[in-house]
């Protein structure tokens, strides 16, 4: 039986400054309270061996010598120190949600491993809140909303790490209303090995005058496992002032209004599927302006394979915005214009609910969020402006195809792009995609290693089809603006399947490579973090 997509499902849901090696910030033992363990470190004979060497997706594992599990930076220095000193490969994980085989790989020789490091709390110094590099989404939204009645504008996923997920930028429902989780990043500290090889931790931050700026800026969107170890992160807002924690950082809505609307698949056929895919790109490439009214507002459309039975509309308002629910009302009636479907358009009236609330119901209705035998494969894209007809068609033929029949793949719409998140300038944080209106994710997931054939081609047809006019991938112009650096693909560098003659970094980084580069030299001299994808030495 083929596992169920964690996107398939959505409509289901009713290092100090310098050359100083010192943080500086407080020990973690005296700042938030938790004692600091281990670190542990886990052989190939050890029965938790196998549970630490592979991640999300099924079809990569690791082999390496040893995994080290640490919950200190002090652990982490030493860690790296230990692996450098004797030239080993090195790769981190903190989610575990590498889509792609950079972290679990036959090179890798040491796997350092963050879960022990996942703290939360306010640290008065800096007034800002610190996430530890290996704490997961869930663990962030609950203590940051409990405590203080902030939080960062990330991703549904609870399962996901904040390690991977800031550095690529980070997006979610919040998003249009408050820009990305990045977009919040004070300061970084990062364990980095300089030219001589030593380990020494570097803390770096968003101040124009600090001398390490650049490598917060090379972490606020440049992708994990780049130019260090990420071993937390401190957010707040800028331009907050003050000391109060409850004023530093976003406040979400105190009530969202979330709605699922479910088309049966029996009710569309090749052109009013088309129309639903326009209809729906149109409505965010019309308001992906930041001041516009409707960034209160976001949606997924997952179009899920035929053999799911229904496509779905998952949407979240801001309760409290004015004209909420004109809002809402007037986005669903825009997407499912001229469909003539009305009839069989199953939508159970929008609930109101706390926002906190709305999370974890969002991340209990796709079971595949925490299901640990899935195989993936999955592909992206930005866009600014709506899939064409001819597009959509191709999207669609793919989804009905005969002789492929999974209910786990699906092309899901992500309007977690523009509003707040094109007011920032494209060279403010690394994150280059400031004009987009939103992406989509190409994804299926099964169990059986023998589809792996048959699913994998299946998306690579699929997304070839799609961007047939562009060499196979979504070519910055003026209507796609490349792929999202957080679902990393592994053909994107295989010119046959990338014949578009632009280069992986450029559909990831744009114009920003370059200075990616730099600070690549800057501060990884010796690659020591890097992957089949990582920011090469200029």
């Amino acid at each position: 039986m083929e596992g169920p997509s964690r996107r398939g499902l959505l409509g289901g849901a009713a290092l100090a400054a310098g050359a100083a090696a010192v943080s500086a910030s407080p020990a973690r033992a005296e700042t938030a309270g938790a004692p600091v363990t281990g670190p542990v470190t886990v052989l190939p004979g050890d029965p938790r061996y196998q549970e630490l060497t592979v991640g999300y997706n099924q079809r990569w594992v690791g082999r390496p010598d040893y995994v080290r599990v640490v919950s200190s930076t002090a652990q982490v220095v030493a860690a790296v120190q230990e692996a450098v000193d004797a030239g080993k490969r090195i790769s981190v994980v903190c989610g575990g949600h590498c889509l792609a085989p950079f972290v679990f790989n036959p090179d890798v020789e040491v796997v350092i491993d963050l879960s022990g490091l996942d703290a939360v709390y306010f640290d008065a110094q800096r007034r800002a809140f610190a996430v530890e590099g290996g704490a997961r989404l869930s663990g962030v939204y609950d203590r940051l909303y409990k405590q203080w009645g902030v939080t960062i504008p990330g991703g549904m996923c609870p399962t996901v790490g904040i390690g991977g997920h800031a550095t690529g930028g980070g997006y979610g429902f919040l998003s249009r209303q408050h820009g990305t989780v990045i977009d919040h990043l004070a300061a970084v500290e990062v364990v980095v090995v300089d030219r001589s090889g030593r380990a020494r931790v570097v803390v770096a931050s968003r101040e124009p005058g600090d001398p390490d700026r650049e490598l917060w800026w090379a972490c606020a969107g440049g992708g994990g496992g780049n130019f260090g170890i990420v071993t937390r992160f401190w957010f707040r807002t800028p331009g907050a002032s003050g000391s109060d924690p409850g004023r530093l950082l976003v406040n979400p809505p105190k009530d969202v209004l979330l709605s699922a609307v479910g088309i049966p698949w029996s009710a569309l056929d090749r052109t009013t599927f088309a129309t639903l895919v326009t209809n729906w790109g149109a409505w965010y490439e019309q308001h992906a302006a930041p001041s516009d009214p409707a960034r209160v507002l976001s949606g997924v459309a997952s179009l899920a394979h035929r053999s799911s039975g229904n496509v779905f509309l998952l949407t979240q308002v801001d309760a409290a915005a004015p004209g909420a629910e004109t809002i809402l009302s007037g986005y669903l009636r825009d997407l499912t214009a001229g469909l003539g479907v009305d009839a069989v358009v199953a939508a159970q009236p929008a609930q109101r609910l706390p926002w906190l609330r709305a999370v974890k119901l969002i991340a209990a209705s796709i079971p595949s969020f925490i299901n640990p035998t899935l195989r993936g494969s999955s592909k992206s894209a930005y866009l600014r402006r709506s899939y064409t007809a001819e597009q959509a068609g191709a999207m669609y033929d793919a989804l009905t195809r005969p002789g492929f029949a999974n209910p786990a793949a699906a092309v899901t719409l992500a309007g977690f792009s523009g509003g707040a998140i094109n007011a920032v300038p494209a060279d403010r944080t690394a994150l280059v995609h400031r004009g987009a209106a939103f992406w989509t994710l190409f994804e299926t997931q099964w169990q059986d290693p023998a589809a792996d054939a048959a699913n994998i081609g299946w998306l690579r047809e699929l997304y070839a089809s799609v961007w047939s006019a562009t060499g196979g991938y979504p070519v910055p112009g003026d209507q796609a603006d490349g792929c999202y650096v957080n679902n990393p693909d592994p053909d994107i560098t295989d010119p046959a399947w990338n014949r578009s003659g632009v280069p992986w970094h450029t559909l990831y980084y744009k114009g920003n490579y370059p200075r990616l580069q730099q600070a690549k030299a800057a501060y990884d001299p010796r690659e020591v973090f890097r992957h089949a994808q990582s920011v090469a030495l200029p």
